[in-house]
């Protein structure tokens, strides 16, 4: 593309240097005036040509040193669908990093937790259990203080209250899931996208050479091949990552069943 650009843009600099030069038919050295304005305009042209190849050599080289020569050949080779293969792979990871540092954050110590709010329910000490509850980070604790809120209205309303919370926590919890079901199923796909435009590629190039040859179709398969493994090696270990913390948000879940359980027979208890 920006060899085309460059040409038309020569193209037009010609063309305007011999319209300067007929229509100044009377000057006394047109051809050289037209000259002199084609190299004029050719020096810009050909130095931001040369700005660019250095700016993609050092761009190159800087990736080379960030992932390595092999990784880096291997994205090239691939064409042009590596570019979004790339950026659901940078989309699906960053949300698997938020969602791994929110779950990291949520989780807690449940016994060391409930050993110490439940012992203060049982004796009537509301306020020093809700201080400990609004101090203590994760969806647990969250949801134990907004019932305790409520203690002075009875176990009804402290259930309903603890109910409600939990609902809120949960659709907390699943956020995220689907963009990074999103990246999931996007990379494969566009991998294939990719096998497909390589075979089109190979057929073309045998419509070409009127011939069948391995040589020949040799860059469209090697395409086809690298954007299908390029997909599904983002997919797999999101997929896998994603599996986890689906895991993890179960064991929240339990987590705050647990807790709602002691509080209520705690309360009851008292």
């Amino acid at each position: 593309m920006r060899k085309r650009f460059s040409k038309v843009l020569m193209l037009i600099v010609v063309m305007s240097a011999l319209l300067m030069s007929l229509s100044h038919a009377q000057a006394p050295d047109p051809a050289a005036a037209a000259a002199d304005t084609v190299a004029e305009v050719a020096e810009p042209v050909a130095e931001v040509e040369q700005q660019a190849v250095e700016t993609s050599s050092g761009a190159k080289g800087i990736a080379e040193f960030l992932f390595g020569r092999g990784l880096v050949n291997f994205f090239i080779n691939g064409g042009w669908v590596m570019w979004p293969i790339l950026m659901v792979a940078i989309y699906g990871l960053a949300y698997v990093i938020w969602k791994f540092i929110t779950l990291m954050y949520a989780k807690i110590n449940l016994n060391g937790f409930l050993n110490q709010v439940v012992p203060l329910i049982k004796e009537k000490k509301y306020k020093e259990a809700i201080e400990i509850a609004k101090k203590t980070r994760g969806p647990v604790a969250s949801i134990v203080y907004e019932g305790l809120l409520k203690s002075d209205r009875g176990v009804d309303a402290v259930e309903k209250s603890m109910e409600n919370a939990a609902m809120i926590e949960m659709s907390y919890l699943e956020k995220g899931f689907v963009e990074i079901s999103t990246a999931i199923t996007l990379a494969p796909m566009l991998g294939f996208f990719g096998t497909v435009d390589g075979m089109v590629v190979a057929f073309d190039a045998i419509a070409k050479a009127r011939s069948v040859d391995a040589t020949i179709v040799a860059s469209g398969i090697k395409i086809a091949l690298i954007t299908t493994e390029a997909g599904l090696a983002v997919a797999i270990p999101i997929q896998l990552l994603s599996n986890i913390f689906m895991t993890q948000v179960d064991g929240l879940v339990i987590d705050m069943q647990r807790a709602s359980e002691k509080v209520i027979e705690a309360m009851i208890e008292s």
